[in-house]
């Protein structure tokens, strides 16, 4: 289970310090009070200490109110949550995992047939990780452990196979738990016994009871760090004191020398080997063709709860595999594009935007400066690139690639047809007919692609760009399908940057195909664009609310590009490492972050102030299922006050809080992207496969079903709101998020992802498409990190997703992204989180921040002025708060952010009839109580206090009298 971020507690506590000292002040002097009146009388000193008691507990009672109803508000409301999910619901979610992953498991390679294992299924599993594999990842991607994960082991055994339990027994012993590669402290040991300490005992008793071993390699990612490019550089240590498992620059997504050793002990073994690959980051699997003993080999990435089940399944035959792979697989990983501009680039000019704050893991202060990355490939990112260099002659292709993009092979073999393309109203369709040929029932999927007319030094063009896609349903043998492929002339469209400023839809023969994966053509047709189609302000593509043109041009930067132009030429020169870690003045000038932003110096004189507190009498209840621009949500926000909108805008973090004055209840937001986990009730689903196996499923139905089975277990948690799905690119292999995005392609993760919002929509759930946007990589990502690229890449390769989900997904929330766009941090954008996202797409809904840590950067005031609508935390930090409440362009944004925030609630499973509780919260009817009760006390002690006192008083005088 996802834990509560101990930063958040320590911040909330801090918060509570000036209660606290009030009530320390009040308590000290109650003491002095107390000790002072000793040489009182009798009577008199009872009487003062009560009272001094009395006051203790009264301030005690005060503080402690106006800390529940202050900064720890949030939380209480989030930690006395309910809702629990149902075990029907449970039982057919882990149904569905176990589904996924049939589809999702990648089989690479098969010689001879050596899978299925249908006969003499004794097994031998060699790999430390068979006992410690790869689930998922870390951070908010994590899994629950509330539910029972099914293992590596237990799935083969449940599908029939007898393991080697002296050898999964030799792997415990060496070692029980996986190292920490967590978001506050990695440690990349790669556990493994060395060759030497495997036994001549242990070995000829698995030669014995099998001829067949299977090799299993893990690697793990996730949250807050990218994998290790450098090994050396990390945490680490070796798995033996007389080598070095990996050498200086060698890099994680390589085999360690002990994996080397093993590998070859078991080859040299047994001439039947199957090698497992578990983990979601495209690993260098050259080494799978190094062996004559290494006939068969899948990837599985991370499982989910249940997934395991069908690693088993897919090996005994059970089920036939039917995934494709969502990323290309490189021999070299050191020698990609992007390979010399991904990880730590920091500026050394730009000390005066220096940020010093403490650390999560400790209370050591840090001093971080300004960033940036260099997207220097273009739109060349995956396929796009090998396909593209290998047709120009830069490369040779099977010297570079292992497997292809959209890869994977089944237990039988199928033929597909391709009919007549034809057009009508701007889209293209055709039939293609898939036959199983083979004598085992199976799935195939249909990969379109097109190779749109280049000219040399023109507009950049990949030779293949994927259009379309769809999976069979399960054909039987000799059994076929017809399946109709259909998208629009327009979206084979190039974005020219430079010249129209405007996709534009050259003309010339597009070469539209199926193909088996991005490289290998299985049938191929022309379409013929007569003329020249520009998609500007007079002719906007069909799917835009208004024209896009260039937004980003601040974020080009200083660099060169890769370019297709004369066989990309400047291929050395543009994938170098940066020459210099400096800044240019120009783009200095235009860097932001909180220390030289000022909101006043945004101000707009011609704004009206907006009417706040009226007495209109109307319920946000009311505009359920009206249209984002009714007039009726004037009236409404007209009764807002002040601090209601800046309340609502700067505590949205796992909550939208409620409002008063227009009865807006408070609704629950949860991570992650492959479970719904409440961190504040402990209260969460169970953990689906990750991200990548969902894509490599190329599957939109099972897409759907699992955002619908998200959807229906967060409604059963009272939860409205999913912090998913994860979509940005894998750039790189190394990106430590990348088992939570989906893949290289943007078409695939958008389709997906489509599908998955969709499904959670179904319940009233709205799903954060996240982190918007070009957060394609860990390090540095909260340090100011610059982004530099050009339009055309943001648009046709790390928008795309986004704009899918947004287009045909309907998603109505979206979550910004720690990193900068250029010298702007994306979530002050407005050219992203307005211009493009709201103007273009024609999105109706809020934008949350990434986690408000500040940052030095994260400021409520840019935010809203900005597009992005709420900060995603639940205590108050320096930035959160609106600070400019007084202009007319201030509350004009405060408004408009409460608007798009009450939109998407108001629209959500909180406000249908069988959900919606207004009133008072349990928490806070229960706090009445106890103060009710406490009140009583106090006036109760108060009482018997003076009786008590006069009467002594009256004892004394009478004694006096005496």
């Amino acid at each position: 289970m996802l834990k509560i971020n101990m930063d958040d507690v320590i911040n909330v506590l801090n918060s509570c310090k000036p209660y606290l000292i009030g009530f320390g002040v009040v308590l000290v002097l109650a003491i002095i009070v107390i000790v002072a009146c000793m040489k009182l009388e009798k009577a008199k000193k009872k009487f003062i200490r009560g009272e001094a008691g009395i006051a203790i507990l009264l301030a005690l009672v005060i503080v402690v109110n106006m800390i529940c109803f202050g900064p720890m508000y949030s939380m209480i409301s989030l930690a006395t949550g309910n809702g629990t999910i149902t075990e029907e619901t449970s039982d057919a979610a882990t149904e569905l995992c176990t589904e996924i992953a049939e589809e999702g498991i990648v089989l690479l390679k098969n010689e001879n047939n050596l899978l299925p294992v249908t006969e003499n299924k004794n097994l031998n599993v060699f790999g430390w990780a068979s006992t410690n594999p790869c689930y998922g990842g870390t951070g908010s991607g994590s899994l629950s452990d509330a539910y029972e994960t099914k293992t590596l082991l237990q799935g083969l055994t449940d599908a029939g196979f007898e393991l080697n339990d002296e050898l999964s027994d030799f792997y415990t012993t060496f070692r029980s738990d996986r190292p920490e590669v967590g978001m506050w402290a990695q440690d990349w040991t790669l556990p493994e016994p060395t060759a030497d300490s495997y036994s001549d005992e242990l070995l000829k008793s698995a030669k014995d009871f099998s001829d067949t071993a299977m090799v299993v390699i893990t690697r793990v990612g996730g949250e807050g760090a990218d994998l290790p490019v450098d090994v050396s550089q990390v945490t680490y240590t070796d798995n033996s004191s007389d080598y070095k498992d990996f050498g200086d620059g060698e890099h994680y997504l390589q085999l360690s020398q002990t994996e080397k050793d093993m590998l070859d002990l078991v080859c040299s073994n047994f001439d039947d080997v199957i090698v497992v690959y578990n983990g979601a980051n495209a690993m260098e699997l050259g080494f799978i063709n190094d062996y004559e003993q290494i006939k068969s080999a899948v990837w599985c990435p991370g499982t989910g709860q249940s997934g395991f089940t069908a690693l088993g399944e897919v090996l005994s035959g059970d089920v036939n595999p039917s995934a494709k792979t969502s990323d290309t697989f490189v021999y070299d990983l050191d020698n990609t594009p992007t390979s010399n501009n991904f990880g730590v680039f920091d500026y050394d000019n730009m000390d005066e935007f220096a940020y010093t704050a403490k650390t999560f893991a400790s209370d050591e202060e840090v001093t971080t400066l300004p960033s940036f990355v260099n997207y220097v490939e273009g739109i060349y990112v995956g396929y796009r690139f090998w396909e593209t260099a290998a047709d120009e002659g830069l490369i040779n292709y099977d010297e570079h690639v292992l497997y292809p993009f959209g890869y994977g092979l089944s237990y039988t073999t199928f033929e597909q047809e391709m009919g007549q393309i034809t057009e009508a109203d701007g889209v293209i369709s055709f039939d293609v007919t898939v036959t199983n040929t083979g004598d085992t029932a199976g799935k195939d999927v249909v990969e379109v692609y097109y190779n749109p007319p280049y000219t040399n030094g023109g507009i950049e063009k990949a030779v293949a760009n994927l259009v379309a896609f769809e999976k069979t349903d399960m054909l039987e043998a000799g059994a076929s399908e017809t399946i109709t492929v259909s998208f629009k002339a327009e979206d084979m469209a190039s974005y020219d940057d430079k010249g129209a400023k405007a996709y534009v839809l050259e003309s010339g023969e597009y070469g539209i195909s199926i193909r088996s994966d991005s490289h290998h053509v299985i049938d191929e047709d022309t379409y013929t664009v007569d003329n020249t189609i520009v998609y500007d302000e007079n002719n906007k593509r069909s799917t835009d609310e208004t024209v896009a043109t260039n937004q980003f041009d601040y974020a080009v930067g200083d660099i060169t590009y890769l370019s297709r132009t004369d066989g990309f030429a400047n291929y050395e020169e543009a994938t170098a490492a940066p020459a210099s870690l400096s800044i240019s003045d120009e783009k200095k000038a235009e860097f932001i972050n909180n220390s030289n932003y000022n909101p006043e110096d945004y101000n707009n004189e011609a704004d009206e102030m907006p009417v706040t507190g009226a007495d209109n009498g109307l319920e946000l209840q009311a505009l359920r299922g009206a249209d984002y621009d009714d007039p009726q949500w004037d009236t409404l926000l007209d009764q807002m006050t002040l601090s209601e909108m800046d309340t609502v805008i700067a505590l949205s973090g796992y909550q939208t809080p409620a409002a008063s004055s227009i009865s807006k209840v408070q609704t629950i937001d949860c991570d992650g992207p492959a479970s719904i986990n409440n961190n504040f009730t402990g209260t969460g689903s169970i953990g689906f496969p990750s991200a990548v196996m969902i894509s490599n499923t190329w599957n939109k139905a099972i897409a759907e079903r699992f955002g619908e089975s998200i959807g229906k277990m967060a409604d059963e948690m009272g939860v409205s709101g999913w912090y998913a799905p994860a979509m940005n690119t894998h750039r790189s292999a190394f990106a430590g998020r990348n088992f939570e995005y989906y893949s290289e392609d943007g078409v695939l993760a958008g389709h997906i992802a489509a599908q998955s919002v969709i499904g959670a929509e179904k319940e009233g759930v709205y799903a954060y498409l996240k982190h918007f946007a070009l957060n394609d990589q860990e390090t540095n990502r909260n340090n100011m990190l610059c982004t530099w690229t050009n339009e055309q890449a943001v648009r046709e390769i790390y928008l795309k997703p986004f704009e899918i989900a947004v287009k045909d997904g309907g998603a109505k929330a979206v979550m910004s992204s720690f990193n900068y766009i250029g010298a702007r941090w994306a979530g002050g954008s407005t050219e992203l989180c307005n211009t493009v996202l709201r103007d273009e797409w024609g999105f109706k809904g809020f934008v949350l921040t990434d986690y408000f840590g500040v940052y030095g950067y994260m400021t409520a005031d840019q935010a809203i002025r900005n597009g992005t609508d709420a900060m995603l935390v639940a205590y108050d930090t320096a930035t959160n708060h609106v600070v400019d409440q007084k202009s007319a362009t201030g509350v004009q944004a405060m408004r408009n952010a409460v608007h798009n925030i009450l939109y998407t609630v108001v629209n959500s499973r909180a406000y249908d009839a069988d959900n919606i509780q207004t009133g008072l919260m349990s928490w806070q009817i229960a706090a009445i109580v106890i103060d009710v009760i406490l009140a009583a006390v106090v006036v109760a002690l108060e009482v018997v206090l003076i009786k008590r006192f006069r009467k002594r008083a009256v004892e004394t005088k009478d004694a006096r009298l005496e």
